[in-house]
């Protein structure tokens, strides 16, 4: 059974918290990325993603100079680089993520996500089990709280 460490993309594009949030969105527009980890040094403290800017950012009416601590989501779910790619799927599915950061001793390794999974023709099952699994509970959701 292959583990996440097989798939998951290495070359991940961080930020740090020295950062302001129009940094962060000039960093997404130059790389056409939606999700940046916050790190220090190697350890993730945070992820930030686009709708992280536009919700607590900019709809907050925070300038550009706004520090990533104003929108930077602390609470996050990140996995370990020897599960099963199975177990990350599931794990998407169950929490409604497309993204999980690969942490070992705290440290950020990569990231995984629906893309991933998608890329690799063994496991689109799995993929498209945990994307409908997500979108179903996007659609069930009312406007208000998406």
């Amino acid at each position: 059974m292959k583990k996440v460490r097989e798939i998951m993309s290495k070359d991940v594009v961080t930020a740090t918290t020295q950062d302001n949030i129009f940094e962060l969105a000039t960093i997404m527009k130059n790389h056409d990325i939606g999700f940046v980890p916050v790190v220090e040094g190697e350890k993730l403290i945070g992820v930030v993603t686009d709708r992280d800017l536009v919700i607590r950012g900019y709809a907050a009416k925070h300038s550009g100079s706004t520090a990533v601590s104003e929108v930077i989501t602390t609470d996050i779910r990140s996995i370990q680089p020897d599960i099963s790619v199975d177990e990350a799927a599931k794990i998407m599915a169950t929490s409604q993520i497309r993204r999980l950061p690969v942490v070992e001793n705290g440290n950020l390794l990569g990231i995984v996500s629906i893309g991933d999974l998608a890329v690799r023709e063994i496991f689109v099952n799995e993929a498209g089990e945990a994307l409908s699994s997500i979108s179903e509970q996007q659609h069930r959701e009312p406007a208000s709280i998406r």
